[in-house]
């Protein structure tokens, strides 16, 4: 039989062998079986005899001694002269070492680049004092869907025929306010982005925060022209709401509602393949609901939004 002299074995194989030579099978037998060298078998037999089967496992290929590596001081050079914003090319020249040397201490002492020198600014994170303090509303554009050219799928079947009778699918709108304190969520589709739809949602919006026990003071926005109509701010005014506009050009001002129309956009809009823009409607709610009584939030300490209304007292109604 043709024996794989360099036939790698696995934690498995090998206590196959064990397990064979402890039913009576030979050296020799076992070796042919698997396709190794009786050699090899001999070696794991010696190996599970010394140590049991923890000796099986695979193990660090790393040697024992490296004679030839650098020792600590000539690393702790590299690295102060790396710390001096040197270059790994001017660092061998400095030392008279190889390239290569320099690029392996650098990489093993993490500075394999310069950016690693560079502190990293703390991570800002603002957050209310209260519920209602502060909502942010956003609006994303999805496609509409109509169950023949389906948008999520990216099947295009039919499209050329739609654009020849003039009947094109067009777009549908997801209004979202999300409530700085406690990442609450309210979400609306409408047809468009215009100052009256956007209008009804804040409307709309802030009557299902009230109901819930909180009191929206005030809301912010981008600067769409939606938001800057006069039809908008007598909204906010017959209401007392006062209106903070993000700085422009600066999304990640709104970041917490980004961040939701992010997660709607994966785990409902676009998680699975709807049939029709009516069935991804229908899916919204029991997401939704999910959202704000069940999923776990990483900003809430693992806790679902609802779980600061009802710590700070201000839930109304279910959710």
């Amino acid at each position: 039989m043709d024996v794989h002299k360099n036939a790698r074995t696995t934690c498995h194989s090998r206590m196959l062998m064990i397990e064979r030579l402890q039913v009576g099978w030979t050296v020799v037998s076992v070796a042919e079986a698997l396709g190794v060298t009786p050699k090899t078998v001999r070696k794991w037999r010696n190996r599970f005899a010394a140590t049991g089967a923890g000796g099986l496992a695979d193990h660090s290929s790393r040697p024992h001694r490296s004679p030839s590596r650098l020792d600590g001081q000539a690393e702790a050079e590299i690295e102060a002269l790396r710390r001096d914003r040197m270059s790994g090319p001017a660092i061998a020249r400095s030392l008279a070492r190889p390239l290569s040397t320099i690029g392996v201490v650098l990489r093993r002492r993490g500075l394999g680049r310069l950016t690693a020198l560079d502190p990293r600014p703390p991570l800002i994170r603002y957050e209310r004092e209260r519920p209602g303090e502060l909502v942010h509303i956003d609006i994303k554009k999805l496609g509409r869907i109509d169950g023949i050219g389906h948008r999520i799928t990216g099947d295009r079947t039919g499209q050329s025929n739609r654009r020849a009778i003039g009947r094109g699918l067009g777009w549908e709108y997801l209004h979202v306010a999300v409530d700085d304190r406690s990442r609450l969520a309210y979400t609306q589709l409408l047809p468009s982005e215009r100052k009256q739809d956007a209008t009804a949602f804040l409307n709309s919006s802030l009557a299902w925060f009230n109901s819930h026990g909180v009191v929206v003071e005030r809301v912010m926005t981008d600067n769409g022209s939606a938001y800057k109509s006069k039809v908008f701010a007598a909204a906010l005014k017959a209401n007392n709401v006062t209106h903070k506009r993000t700085r422009p050009y600066t999304p990640r001002t709104n970041g917490k509602a980004e961040r939701f129309i992010q997660s709607s956009i994966r785990e409902w809009a676009y998680a699975r393949a709807f049939q029709t823009s009516a069935d991804r409607q229908a899916a919204m709610h029991p997401w939704l609901h999910n959202y704000n009584t069940s999923r776990p939030h990483a900003a809430l300490g693992g806790k679902p939004p609802i779980f600061r209304l009802t710590r700070d007292n201000v839930l109304g109604s279910d959710i």
